[in-house]
């Protein structure tokens, strides 16, 4: 099988690799009408996923679909204004939607055609406002059911915008900011109960929704969703996907090659692997070559993945780190995964003793406490629980933590992690 390189963009179709078994029970689920949350750590290939399993139902031809990506919404209104708008492509629900929405119908609901996207969702979103979002959100779902096939709705990145709105631009939950995404999560709730069968929701997003909404004591919100977890790929897809990028950019990467770049990186996520062999194939493009040995595999890792390039990467992880946890909770993960990668990659049960004694509970407004953390830093794949004490789970994030802070000792949780609250440290 040949293979393009995927950069950092999602893929589908041909281009999508070996993810029939997760499309296969996605598929099941859709057509049990149970709605799902789909999670993994960062780069796992999520909205690949997604957007793959839309493809094939598309082609199936006995469901409508619809993704919906939310990165850019601030409020409940977005969201429904942003669902209402990706409907336009379904001209009953279209017009149905557009009947709700007053002086705005006559202009909006030929305009399709005529009037650019960006306007279109200002023209719509006007007609949502805080006292209403709720009904027109009930009216735009009801309108989805009602079309003549059943609906799967997925929507992206939900859990940047609960994000948003529960904590704002100080990372502090409100009494009145829980309130917010509590209605919005009841909401969701409700809509999803009063319509299963015919809507079929899939929820997924860059970050985690299960560990922001333990934060808030908001879990139970979220408990029509059924968790689908997205795993690493085993060392043999892993390979499989280097012997097919190998196959089409007529490279040979012999067994020990492919064997060896996977023993590096430990935690075979589909998109780190494929850009490893990116990385390699551009170091033998530029030496003239087109055989790898171990001696490029060990450089181009060292040099490559470790170094600007790859780091520049895995900023996406520290970017997801600083979302979730704040200014308080991202410096104590900073100083976490500090210490377990000076200490052979292992975090041990004497060091989450010191930072627990530093932080023995967490009121509204203090630091956020290590199981928090901890929870986190697990959920996102940083990190394994082994006994008492934590790992990385990928030899890659170790590495780049290793050459981050590799040439001093962290400092005591006692003293780092006491200042981490600080705003003037905040990057």
């Amino acid at each position: 099988m040949k293979l393009v390189k995927a950069g950092s963009n999602w893929v589908a179709g041909d281009r999508f690799f070996n993810r029939d078994a997760e499309i296969e029970a996605l598929m099941e689920r859709v057509q049990d009408g149970r709605h799902t949350l789909l999670t993994a750590q960062r780069r796992m290939g999520k909205t690949s996923l997604v957007r793959e399993l839309l493809r094939r139902l598309d082609e199936e031809g006995s469901f409508e679909t619809i993704f919906v990506d939310l990165e850019g919404a601030f409020s409940p209104a977005d969201a429904i204004a942003e669902i209402g708008i990706q409907t336009r492509s379904m001209q009953k629900t279209w017009s149905r939607i557009m009947s709700g929405f007053g002086n705005v119908v006559h202009e909006l609901r030929d305009s399709v055609d005529t009037v650019g996207i960006a306007d279109l969702w200002v023209k719509l979103r006007a007609g949502i406002d805080a006292g209403n979002w709720r009904q027109k959100g009930d009216e735009v779902l009801t309108a989805l059911a009602e079309n003549e096939r059943p609906v799967v709705l997925a929507i992206d990145e939900l859990p940047i915008l609960v994000n948003r709105l529960l904590k704002g631009d100080d990372y502090r939950i409100t009494v009145e900011r829980r309130r917010t995404v509590d209605e919005l999560l009841s909401w969701l709730r409700k809509n999803g109960q009063v319509h299963q069968g015919r809507i079929c929701m899939i929820l997924s997003g860059s970050v985690s929704l299960e560990p922001i909404l333990r934060q808030a004591g908001l879990s139970a919100q979220a408990n029509i969703f059924s968790p689908f977890e997205l795993k690493p790929w085993d060392e043999r897809t892993a390979v499989a996907c280097l012997a097919a990028l190998a196959e089409n950019y007529d490279l040979t990467l012999p067994p020990e090659v492919c064997r060896n770049m996977c023993q590096r990186l430990r935690c075979h996520v589909p998109h780190h692997v494929q850009q490893f062999f990116d990385s390699l194939h551009e170091h033998l493009r530029r030496t003239g070559r087109r055989r790898a040995s171990l001696e490029d595999v060990e450089k181009v890792y060292n040099e490559e993945m470790l170094g600007v390039r790859g780091q520049v990467d895995l900023e996406h992880y520290d970017s997801g780190l600083k979302m979730i946890l704040g200014r308080e909770g991202y410096r104590t993960a900073l100083e976490v995964l500090k210490l377990a990668a000076i200490e052979d990659g292992v975090l041990r049960g004497d060091c989450i003793g010191r930072f627990r004694e530093h932080f023995p509970a967490a009121d509204e407004g203090d630091p956020i406490p290590i199981e928090d953390v901890l929870h986190v830093l697990e959920h996102d794949g940083y990190l394994a629980r082994q006994g008492d004490r934590y790992r990385f789970v990928s030899g890659l994030l170790e590495g780049w933590w290793r050459t981050r802070y590799g040439g001093g000792r962290a400092s005591s949780p006692s003293i780092s992690a006491g200042s981490a609250h600080k705003a003037e440290q905040w990057p």
